[in-house]
C-alpha cells in the first residue's frame, strides 16, 4: 500500500460518485464524464496500471458507444445458497468470495459475490461472447466496490450498468493479479458495451 495508491482509489471512487449522481438524469453525460476522468487517470496517474511503453501511446481507453438497453437496476436475490468458493486470479492463485446473491437480467443470470478477505465488498465480474476477441478472455467487472466501483442502488437492488463494464488491471499489465469471471458469471450473448480491446489506441499487444 502507498499514498499514491490510495490517491488512485479516491480518484476511482469519486467519478462512481459523481456517475451515482448524475447517471439518472443525464445518463450519456454521466458516461462521458467518467471515461473521461478514467482516461485522465490511467494516462498521468502513478498507479496506473499501463507499462511505461503503453503510457507512452496512450490516447484513450476503447469502449463501445452507449447502450440505453443495458443499463438495469434490479434486485438481488438473495434466496441461494451462500457459497463459498475461490475465484480464480490471473496469476493461478485464488482469492476467497461467498456466492451471497443472483442477479436475473435480461442478458441472463449472474452470481453476485462478497469478498472475504481486506474489508469485503460486493463483486460482479462477467464473461460474455466478446470475451478472447474483443474483450478481454478472462472477463471484465461491473462491480468491485473495496475498489470504489459502485454503480449504486436502493432497498436490495443494485444498478448494472453494462456502459460502466470495465477490464481489470491485470488485462493491461502482468504485475496485477486479479480474480477472474468464475462459471456462474459467464453470459452466452455478446455485450457490446463498457470497455474493449484495442491495441491501436493503448500501445499494448493483448492477451
Amino acid at each position: 500500500m502507498s499514498l499514491t495508491l490510495l490517491d488512485w482509489r479516491r480518484r476511482v471512487a469519486a467519478l462512481y460518485a459523481d456517475t451515482r449522481t448524475s447517471s439518472r438524469r443525464d445518463p450519456e453525460g454521466a458516461l462521458a464524464r467518467f471515461r473521461a476522468g478514467r482516461d485522465l487517470i490511467f494516462a498521468e496517474h502513478p498507479d496506473s496500471p499501463l507499462t511505461p511503453a503503453a503510457r507512452a501511446a496512450f490516447d484513450g481507453l476503447a469502449a463501445w458507444p452507449y447502450r440505453s438497453d443495458l443499463r438495469f437496476e434490479v434486485p438481488v436475490d438473495t434466496d441461494v445458497e451462500q457459497t463459498p468458493l475461490l475465484v480464480e486470479r490471473s496469476d493461478g492463485d485464488a482469492v476467497p468470495f461467498t456466492r451471497f446473491g443472483t442477479v436475473r437480467l435480461p442478458v441472463g443470470d449472474l452470481d453476485v459475490y462478497w469478498l472475504e478477505s481486506y474489508g469485503g465488498g460486493v463483486f460482479l465480474p462477467f464473461r460474455d461472447a466478446t470475451c478472447g476477441t474483443s474483450s478481454y478472455g478472462g472477463g471484465r467487472y461491473l462491480l468491485d466496490t473495496v475498489k470504489g466501483a459502485d454503480l449504486g442502488g436502493d432497498d436490495g437492488r443494485l444498478v448494472l450498468d453494462f456502459n460502466y463494464a470495465y477490464h481489470p488491471s491485470c488485462f493491461y499489465n502482468d504485475a496485477w493479479a486479479c480474480p477472474l469471471a468464475p462459471p456462474g458469471n459467464r453470459l452466452t450473448m455478446a455485450i457490446e458495451a463498457g470497455e474493449k480491446r484495442s491495441p491501436l489506441r493503448c500501445g499494448v499487444t493483448w492477451r
